[in-house]
């Protein structure tokens, strides 16, 4: 897709990547319009592919052929430089209100058009704090997954397949097979529950292990043919 850059804040993906992923953020900032300044701030050295306002404004700042700054240090499904591999969507919100509908739908809209552009599979729609688990976490207990999930634009887990034993080494096991990077034990459960459990707390379940072993199961490093490219 061809775009005049609103922000200067991008280069050439690495390596001939093209994007496979796509990584969720909320700005943390008071405003659209305050998040499009620093955004295209050359002083920031941070960027995005795309914007969503309150509104539902959608605002190309980068072009989806090159590198935005986004992701920042982290990893998914053992592949780094997440920038080089992703396109990344900021939703203005200040990290502790709701998403607003009209900003929700123009996301849902704006992932099927790039889902369908570069063959992006739901299981690839990550969170900021996925791939950055303890460093991010974004974007946030409130942001509605399952809302995305019910359109094929993202995964949720279900519950009811295999029991496995409550052990923190299988969870990380499973974690790792569905793309979590290498983390600790209590920041991999962190970052899993803050997108599928939020405000859960409390030591590792036997739903926890449900959970992530149907995600790795299912999504993980044998289920997803877009892993191999």
């Amino acid at each position: 897709m061809t775009i005049s850059p609103a922000s200067p804040n991008y280069s050439e993906r690495r390596g001939g990547a093209q994007p496979e992923l796509i990584v969720l953020h909320y700005t943390g900032m008071e405003s659209a319009a305050a998040a499009r300044a620093r955004l295209c701030d050359p002083a920031a050295e941070v960027s995005a592919h795309w914007l969503i306002a309150e509104d539902g404004t959608v605002e190309a700042l980068v072009p989806e052929a090159m590198r935005a700054w986004h992701a920042g240090a982290g990893a998914w499904a053992g592949r780094e430089d997440v920038n080089s591999r992703s396109i990344g969507i900021e939703l203005a919100n200040t990290g502790n209100a709701p998403f607003p509908e009209p900003q929700m739908a123009a996301l849902d809209r704006l992932l099927k058009e790039i889902m369908a552009r570069w063959a992006i599979v739901p299981e690839a729609v990550i969170a900021h704090s996925d791939m950055a688990p303890g460093r991010k976490i974004d974007p946030g207990p409130r942001f509605d997954w399952a809302r995305l999930a019910r359109q094929g634009l993202a995964v949720m887990p279900e519950a009811g397949g295999m029991a496995p034993p409550v052990a923190e080494a299988g969870f990380m096991a499973m974690a790792e097979t569905f793309g979590y990077p290498e983390a600790p034990f209590e920041v991999l459960l962190a970052a899993f529950r803050l997108r599928f459990r939020p405000r859960h707390t409390g030591p590792l379940d036997a739903t926890d292990m449900a959970l992530i072993t149907d995600l790795g199961l299912r999504f993980g490093a044998d289920g997803g043919s877009w892993r191999s490219s």
